[in-house]
């Protein structure tokens, strides 16, 4: 008999949250960002809701070419980039658009042997300090990629560091117009906080990755009410075990935690072998038939324990719903100490997973 545990991929939600996209940058054309196999949702599965994107951002050769694979005609883009010279003959086969961020890309460029052109999007370090050309060293990189025989169009792009926090995008704008100052071409560099948030640095081409997933790019779920995206993932289990706990009782590994009154707990089939935060700490949101918990004591490999105190009628078989649209990734993500990114990537293979 399988585990109760299943995670099941919103396809309708996928293609809500990309006309979100669109409505908060009208004037834009679209990049959804699918690395890491669609942020953990697979990327077949994602694939039918994002279909009427512009292009497809991505990291991994292989994915690229599943794109194709699956149909896709339009733009893919290498958000990394390419690594080794033999790369190169995937990326003019499959006609691949690729970051180019250091000279030592470009050499390669200059020294392979095309059937065509490559398009790139030629990126500068405005203040991430991670890949890039910094400001002024860009026109010099710009002058030669545009030199090269083996370089069709050129789009200018740079990535935002702090445009969901108080800092904001300013400095690093400030950065890029003038390292950009009198060069033609598209420009591409809005993440999603930039496109939910700065409308300024829109431009030509915006590339949303977690907010396609229906979550916050700052972790904060409250930072997205009204504006209509859609939760695109949800993880739920049922109850296998209930337990009665006296005062002073504890449960779970380490005896972490510890009952201050009798208290009634469910034992749900969901642990850190499944992709939940191991490290999330008594407290964690849960909803149990449709009433939300919390989680109790230590997270193990292959449960977790709930307190059924606001749920008195649920036994075993009772649903759990661990994120989805009843409960906010960014919610559970926040208890736990990390980002909806990193609980959404880390749904383990175990876990059936599905489309609807």
């Amino acid at each position: 008999m399988p585990r109760p545990i299943s995670a099941t991929v919103h396809t309708t939600a996928l293609a809500n949250n990309l006309s979100v996209v669109r409505r908060c940058a009208p004037h834009s054309k679209v990049w959804s960002v699918v690395k890491a196999n669609a942020y953990g949702h697979g990327l077949a599965r994602a694939f039918p809701g994002l279909r009427e994107t512009d292009g497809f951002g991505l990291i991994d050769l292989d994915e690229a070419v599943r794109l194709r694979e699956y149909g896709w005609a339009g733009p893919i883009l290498l958000l990394e980039g390419f690594f080794k010279p033999a790369d190169l003959e995937l990326v003019d086969r499959y006609s691949l658009t690729t970051a180019v961020h250091c000279d030592e890309q470009l050499r390669m460029i200059e020294t392979a042997r095309l059937g065509k052109p490559l398009n790139i999007q030629l990126k500068m370090n405005s203040g991430m300090n991670r890949l890039g050309y910094l400001p002024q060293r860009y026109r010099a990189a710009w002058e030669r990629a545009r030199a090269c025989s083996g370089i069709g169009q050129i789009t200018l792009m740079t990535h935002f560091s702090d445009a969901d926090g108080e800092r904001g995008i300013a400095h690093q704008l400030d950065a890029f117009e003038q390292g950009a100052e009198g060069i033609a071409g598209a420009r591409s560099l809005s993440n999603s906080a930039a496109v939910l948030w700065h409308p300024q640095a829109h431009f030509d081409w915006v590339r949303p990755g977690i907010m396609l997933y229906g979550a916050s790019p700052s972790g904060d779920s409250a930072a997205l009410q009204g504006r209509g995206l859609q939760a695109t993932m949800t993880l739920r289990s049922e109850l296998i075990g209930v337990q009665q706990l006296n005062a002073g009782e504890t449960i779970g590994y380490g005896s972490v935690f510890a009952a201050d009154t009798p208290l009634r707990i469910g034992v749900v089939a969901c642990g850190y072998a499944d992709g939940y935060p191991r490290l999330s700490p008594t407290g964690t949101p849960v909803l149990v038939d449709g009433v939300r918990t919390r989680t109790v004591g230590r997270v193990s490999m292959d449960m977790i324990t709930v307190d059924l105190t606001p749920c008195p009628q649920a036994g075993i078989g009772a649903p759990v719903e661990l994120w989805g649209p009843s409960l906010p990734i960014d919610e559970v993500a926040q208890a736990s100490g990390t980002v909806g990114y990193e609980l959404m990537c880390a749904v383990t293979q175990r876990v059936p997973m599905r489309a609807d």
